[in-house]
């Protein structure tokens, strides 16, 4: 279905294919890994939709999600903000099946999509707001920068933040600041109970630390 014209405040999610420029080196896989987006996105988009109305544009190697809001049925942006989670975590789920990894940048504020009259060979979607340029240059160029399977969100603008906690619902006990990084939350989307993340960023941890000695005795053969 089309994708009509939005303009106001929302939550706003870019997502990344991880290692999509290695892909392209064979084009079967790279075909593959962006018809598993795809495929994804719009399932999952079309099975999250209810109330709370998420909408996505797949472009290439990337996706941009954001809550469709309706003020006027007293949806609250805490219940937007959960909506758009399970989203997220259903899509990385499903690649992750696929041996496909996602990075995710989550921002709050101004978002304009604008259809255009099209003509045959073109097709012409402007986006633009301070919400959708965050998240983007979070996944981009992020301090520290993002990791593959990572989602995080913003803080800065974030409504939902009271008092240093953010209520997202059932999803509220999965939000987390890392160590080192005073402006983000994470969303740990792949564990089952809380309890499981402290186990779970040990052994991100130790792989991101094998990756170097498997460089390092590359290097000394």
């Amino acid at each position: 279905m089309p994708i009509h014209n939005f303009n106001g405040e929302t939550f706003v999610a870019f997502m990344d294919l991880c290692g999509f420029k290695e892909l392209m080196r064979t084009e079967d896989k790279a075909w593959r890994a962006l018809d598993s987006l795809y495929t994804t996105g719009y399932r999952v988009l079309r099975e999250n939709n209810n109330q709370n109305q998420i909408e996505g544009i797949f472009v290439s190697d990337c996706g941009v999600l954001f809550v469709r809001r309706n003020q006027q049925q007293g949806i609250s942006v805490e219940t937007d903000l959960e909506s758009l989670l399970l989203a997220v975590k259903n899509i990385n789920e499903a690649m992750l099946n696929v041996d496909l990894m996602l990075t995710t940048s989550i921002a709050y504020g101004q978002f304009r999509y604008q259809e255009r009259i099209e003509f045959i060979g073109i097709e012409k979607n402007p986006i633009y707001g301070n919400a959708y340029a965050s998240a983007y240059f979070d996944n981009a160029n992020g301090n520290p920068r993002i990791q593959p399977g990572q989602c995080r969100l913003i803080k800065k603008g974030f409504p939902a933040i009271r008092e240093n906690n953010l209520n997202a619902g059932q999803f509220s006990d999965f939000l987390r600041e890392r160590a080192g990084d005073s402006q983000h939350y994470y969303f740990y989307w792949n564990v089952l109970n809380p309890d499981e993340i402290d186990g779970f960023e040990e052994r991100y941890k130790d792989a991101y630390n094998m990756k170097f000695q498997g460089m390092l005795r590359a290097l000394k053969r």
